[in-house]
């Protein structure tokens, strides 16, 4: 490898007291959802839900066609969120909580994901990293929320001590 003398700059997500209580945080650019998305998704992970896979049988339900798997709608908000926020800043997941699915997402729709910090405060047992609090929301292109999840994570300070 050569050296080269340019200025380099590396992605990260934020530090921990980078982050700013109160602030939305929108990702972009969002994702669309499709239908060999929505079926490779379910059948990697096991879920036989005909909801998501049997597009006859879906069409005699209330929502007349197959529905996107939601724990791929929760992935994807969650995962839209990295680059910006937590891409070798993050410690650990420590917990999700208060997750809800209030319409559903439909293949070919476009999901645009947004995060708002809620708390952040020094670990009391690991210096050098912090425990925060997110709340993740997903929209579909119309503005719709489709996903809600509260979310801890301990992530680095800048300044590991």
């Amino acid at each position: 490898m050569t050296h080269d003398p340019r200025p380099r700059i590396v992605q990260r997500g934020l530090y921990a007291e980078e982050l700013q209580i109160g602030v939305v945080y929108a990702h972009r650019p969002g994702r669309t959802l499709t239908e060999a998305d929505n079926v490779h998704f379910t059948t990697m992970t096991m879920n036989p839900q005909a909801l998501h896979l049997d597009a006859a049988w879906a069409e005699g339900t209330e929502f007349g066609e197959r529905l996107v798997n939601s724990m791929l709608t929760l992935a994807t908000v969650v995962g839209a969120s990295v680059a910006q926020l937590t891409q070798g800043t993050l410690v650990a997941n420590l917990g999700f909580s208060e997750i809800s699915f209030p319409r559903p997402l439909r293949h070919g729709d476009t999901l645009y994901s947004e995060t708002e910090v809620l708390a952040v405060r020094p670990s009391r047992s690991r210096p050098g990293q912090s425990v925060v609090s997110l709340v993740h929301t997903g929209r579909n292109q119309h503005g719709d929320v489709v996903v809600r999840a509260a979310r801890s994570t301990l992530m680095h300070t800048r300044e590991e001590t």
